[in-house]
Formats: structure tokens, sequence, C-alpha cells
């Protein structure tokens, strides 16, 4: 029997969350501003995603193995020791953007950034429209 993710789109205020749970006020204020340059670049409405994921728009994913579930297109985490950033996909042009990206660490699956400033935001711009592009073609 399949499990059932657990990581999922909710109602929870993404304002609510970013209030009680970032207790920096550079990161809240990162946060806020993320919010608003990830709406503008995705055209969507940010949404809890779990419980400390801010989502912006949804793709549904299938993997070989059977598992699926539906993920945002873009996101991030403001995380206790550093902002996690949903934004990458494996497309040529996303790892040559990520040399002029700015100061970050790169994960399995996200980026890791400490705060906004370290960022070049017209490469953070692109890379979130390549990774929007990629999954609404591939997904």
């Amino acid at each position: 029997m399949a499990t059932k993710n657990k990581t999922v789109y909710n109602e929870l205020s993404v304002i609510d969350f970013i209030d009680a749970y970032v207790d920096n006020d550079q990161k809240k204020q990162d946060s806020l501003q993320l919010i608003e340059l990830m709406e503008k670049w995705s055209g969507f409405k940010p949404r809890m995603y779990g419980s400390t994921i801010v989502g912006f728009g949804t793709y549904h994913y299938k993997y070989a193995s059977g598992h699926e579930g539906d993920a945002p297109l873009i996101g991030f985490s403001p995380r206790k020791a550093e902002f996690s950033l949903y934004v990458y996909a494996p497309e040529a042009e996303d790892k040559k953007l990520l040399n002029e990206l700015g100061k970050y660490k790169m994960g399995k699956a996200c980026i890791y950034f400490k705060k906004l400033a370290d960022l070049n935001l017209d490469v953070l711009e692109k890379l979130c429209k390549t990774t929007i592009r990629y999954l609404q073609t591939h997904y």
C-alpha cells in the first residue's frame, strides 16, 4: 500500500507562518520579499505546503516506482540555519545561471543561502522562470 504524502498544500496562512516561525528580523524581511518576488515571477499566490514550505503553483509528479503526488512549482522555506530554495531544474541554462547566482550551497534538491542580499535577484528570477517552464513541460 502506498504511503500518504505528509507534505501537501494546506490552508494555513503564509503570513501567520512567517510571523510565528521566523524569529530573526532580517530573515523575516527576506521571507516577505521572497514571497512578493516569487508571486510576481510565477503568477501564483503563495500557499503553505506542509508545515514549513511556502510554495507557488503546483504540478503533479509520478515516479517509476508508482509514488506520486503534488509539489509546488517553486518555493522556499526559511529554515533556522538558512533558507532552502526549491527553484532548480536540471537544464543546461540553469547550470550556467548558478555560476552567477551569488553565495549559496547546492543540496540534492534545493539551494541553501543565508540572506537574500547574498543572491543576484535577476539570476534568481531567471532560475525561477526556467524551473516553472521545465516542470510545466515535463509534468
